[in-house]
């Protein structure tokens, strides 16, 4: 059996000519480790079919087409008396998407922006896309001069590698002007300014 692995793949194929792989006529097509994933899914992004040959670089397209995906965290390539068998880790699903402490928006309202920056129930789960639904929930808090809001997330393994994310909201106080102060005005006082300042916010 011959394994090529993800990461160090173009280190081995770049190693000494005995680490190569032979090349040899593709028989049959394995894919293990698949939950969610249609295997057709699979065979449809690798750039080899039943009955070509398969050559280290064909190999190492095949790796690069399933990670191009997003839907595997690992691939591993082995062959076995003319099988070529396709391993795969695939990333977590996102069941369902929690809120606790949330008063100033409503559910919905909220699922859809986050959406918008690429999390929803259904979609693939990335960490970097989670980072980026927090800063979207800590803007949308901003707008409404909730300047001390404070979000923690917390991620959940469930069955069938799927995820359940929870959103914990503290709002924290509405800010509120306290005093407005003028610096540098020449042409009017500073008290006339501000009257005329409060008189606009009244008219609003």
């Amino acid at each position: 059996m011959h394994p090529l692995r993800t990461g160090a793949l173009l280190l081995a194929l770049a190693a000494t000519p005995a680490a190569a792989l032979e090349p040899f006529v593709i028989k049959d097509i394995r894919v293990e480790g698949i939950q969610r994933t249609d295997a057709g899914t699979v065979f449809s992004y690798l750039p080899v079919k039943v009955g070509e040959t398969l050559t280290d670089e064909k190999a190492a397209d095949a790796i690069r087409a399933l990670f191009a995906t997003g839907f595997f965290r690992d691939v591993t390539i082995e062959t076995q008396d003319g099988v070529l068998i396709v391993s795969v880790q695939e990333r977590p699903s996102i069941a369902q998407l929690d809120f606790v402490g949330m008063k100033e928006f409503d559910k919905a309202t909220v699922t859809k922006s986050l959406a918008q920056v690429g999390l929803a129930e259904g979609r693939i789960f990335d960490r970097g896309l989670l980072d980026r639904a927090e800063q979207e929930l800590k803007r949308q808090y901003l707008s409404r001069g909730r300047y001390a809001v404070n979000v923690t997330t917390t991620v959940t393994p469930l069955e069938r590698n799927r995820v359940s994310l929870n959103f914990t909201v503290d709002e924290g106080e509405v800010a509120k002007i306290r005093e407005i102060r003028i610096i540098g005005a020449r042409a009017f006082r500073e008290s006339d300014l501000v009257k005329l300042k409060n008189m606009n916010r009244k008219k609003k």
